[in-house]
């Protein structure tokens, strides 16, 4: 059983810069693999014993590694966790083999059913417990460490009592997973809640990261949108540049779900997010040494 209650290094993602795996870019992974160091899918896409998307990901994960990122148990939810949903996640471990797997600091459930959404979680001591129960079930029944990551919300509790990152700290002091941290829902909760972006990385240790996300939002009169459909913003790799220059050179994903462009535009992102890693000081990385120059689907928000 794993009872590891202490950070674990081990979960990150592979080095260097991934892009994820989506249906409008089969046809290029199938026609030969495109200059990216691993891909990352949204678990529950995959839970099926056949089919043509099953297909595809068995054969990129001949060339590359693989992230599974799970956008449905809903960790904080108040139900019980859903051992069948935990259950298809482990079959599918086993046939991928992952680097790692990771889930969102939410709820999303009640005894009613499933919303189908993030929801933000009050970040309370009371909820702290609940979701650290939850993940050490969680990573006991899959017999490895699990990645968590921060999200964008639209509201904040007013009992709360942590921020998000800080929350995120105690949960893997409690439980010995890792952290996923999603540069663009740093950005864009500063942006809805006047939070501090660097603040908020400044609350989690080094050598906690075990993966990072950048992606493009919308702006609206209302608030802004972390809807994954644009490029990268100048703010956003600000943060990352110095979210690199605080953890190190950590794995980092490119995430593009809605208004997707062709595959080469989304590896002019990518390349962007290596060209940084490959110029920052040699800091020290999560696995210890210097930096190196390396349609009906779930959508992770």
């Amino acid at each position: 059983m794993f009872r590891s209650r202490s950070p674990n290094p081990s979960a990150s993602a592979p080095r260097g810069v991934g892009i994820g795996l989506r249906h409008a870019h089969y046809r290029d992974f199938l026609d030969g693999v495109p200059p990216t160091d691993w891909v990352e899918v949204h678990s529950e896409n995959y839970f099926g014993d056949g089919g043509f998307d099953l297909h595809v990901l068995e054969t990129v994960r001949r060339d590359l590694p693989v992230s599974l990122h799970g956008v449905g148990l809903g960790l904080g939810s108040a139900r019980p966790l859903d051992l069948a949903h935990v259950a298809r996640l482990k079959r599918l471990i086993e046939r991928i083999e992952p680097a790692v797997v990771s889930e969102h600091l939410c709820w999303g459930a009640t005894s009613a059913g499933h919303l189908n959404d993030l929801l933000p979680m009050p970040l309370t001591s009371e909820a702290l417990t609940l979701l650290a129960s939850r993940v050490a079930e969680l990573q006991d029944a899959l017999g490895r460490p699990v990645l968590l990551e921060n999200v964008s919300t639209y509201v904040r509790f007013c009992d709360d009592q942590y921020g998000e990152t800080a929350f995120l700290a105690e949960l893997v002091s409690r439980t010995g997973c890792s952290v996923l941290l999603d540069v663009n829902n740093l950005y864009v909760n500063q942006c809805n809640h006047g939070e501090d972006a660097i603040e908020a990385m400044n609350a989690l240790a080094v050598g906690t990261i075990g993966e990072l996300h950048l992606a493009g939002h919308g702006v609206t009169d209302v608030a802004v949108i972390d809807d994954h459909g644009s490029h990268v913003t100048s703010e956003v790799w600000a943060l990352y540049e110095y979210a690199l220059q605080r953890f190190g050179n950590v794995p980092t994903l490119i995430e593009w779900d809605t208004h997707l462009p062709s595959l080469n535009e989304l590896l002019e992102d990518a390349n962007r997010a290596r060209g940084i890693q490959a110029a920052l000081p040699c800091a020290p990385s999560l696995h210890g040494d210097s930096i190196e120059s390396d349609t009906g689907r779930a959508e992770a928000y």
